[in-house]
């Protein structure tokens, strides 16, 4: 086929199909006579591909990865690339809404006041830019790929990090009390083990984590749970998604500033009067802020949950949190 007829095929310019060629992500073979360019199928997969992943506002630098050969299957690596993006624009639209909703602000302010408000316009582009910096620094620091494989006998065994390991996901997934007309998120899934409980329950469940590996663990051992890359700060999935949220040993990885962004992330993808239930290993800040149970009760009771502290025990904590909106 040749690129006049490819373009005819596929509904675009010669000239597009040119750009992608000059950028490395085709490589047509040529005819000997007159150096015509001769597109065969595996070609126009790879278009097709590439105009896909455009549309979806993947930068050409992560669809020549996508289209890269590495030991995985086709599907696979796309699929990572897709979750990847879809991460990636969840958290620009959270960005956009902020950017409207402190907009929102600054022009409610200046209806009400007669000089200009120029302290609290600052400060409302202070707290936004905050946010937006800790969203966009989100970073790994666990490297929880490399520890995907051997994590479920790694739970057992490290009783520090993860202590009474079986009975914590137990508490929680009995505290959630949930049904099987119900869907529910986890977050920080890790191998799916929490999610998994509650799926066994005929209980619909996604689950969120930020490590490919891990979530390719939870696959093999539950693929029909719908299960996407992110993190508490952006979470990939529309406002008021599911019935409940709940997360094991999760929250401990954040600092409080970053606990005090994914917080309102639940709320959001919360249906009215839904639940979180929130599992985690018991520590201390090292002000006087208290407990992390505490810290995490004094919020939860402050925007719109009942929220109580369920069966302490000396090394984790279960909370159950109910909203009242």
């Amino acid at each position: 086929m040749k690129i006049n007829e490819l373009a005819s095929k596929l509904g675009i310019s010669t000239r597009a199909i040119r750009f992608y060629e000059q950028n490395g992500l085709l490589e047509p073979a040529r005819q000997q006579d007159n150096q015509y360019r001769v597109f065969v199928e595996e070609d126009i997969w790879r278009l097709q591909t590439i105009i896909a992943l455009r549309e979806a506002g993947m930068p050409l630098k992560d669809i020549r990865h996508v289209l890269e050969p590495t030991g995985l299957p086709d599907n696979e690596r796309l699929r990572y690339y897709l979750e990847l993006q879809h991460s990636i624009l969840t958290t620009q639209w959270l960005e956009m809404k902020r950017m409207t909703e402190t907009t929102a602000q600054m022009i409610e302010l200046l209806r009400h006041r007669q000089e200009l408000p120029i302290g609290e316009i600052y400060q409302l582009a202070e707290h936004s830019r905050t946010l937006r910096e800790m969203r966009q620094n989100w970073q790994d620091h666990w490297d929880f790929d490399q520890r995907a494989s051997q994590h479920d006998e790694y739970v057992q065994t490290d009783t520090g990090e993860y202590p009474d390991y079986e009975k914590a996901l137990d508490s929680t997934a009995s505290a959630i009390q949930g049904i099987a007309a119900e869907h529910g998120l986890d977050l920080g899934t890790g191998t799916g083990n929490l999610a998994g409980r509650l799926l066994r329950q005929g209980i619909r469940m996604s689950g969120v984590d930020q490590s490919q590996e891990m979530l390719k663990q939870c696959r093999s051992k539950f693929p029909d749970m719908d299960l996407r890359i992110g993190n508490l700060l952006a979470i990939p999935y529309p406002d008021q998604s599911f019935d409940f949220v709940v997360s094991s040993f999760t929250f401990r990885h954040l600092s409080d500033e970053q606990q005090l962004l994914a917080l309102p992330e639940i709320q959001r993808v919360l249906k009215p009067h839904g639940r979180i239930c929130i599992t985690d290993r018991n520590s201390n800040f090292s002000d006087d802020k208290g407990s992390h149970a505490e810290f995490l009760l004094h919020w939860l009771n402050s925007h719109g949950f009942i929220a109580t502290h369920l069966n302490p025990q000396d090394n984790w904590f279960t909370l159950l949190a109910v909203s009242i909106r």
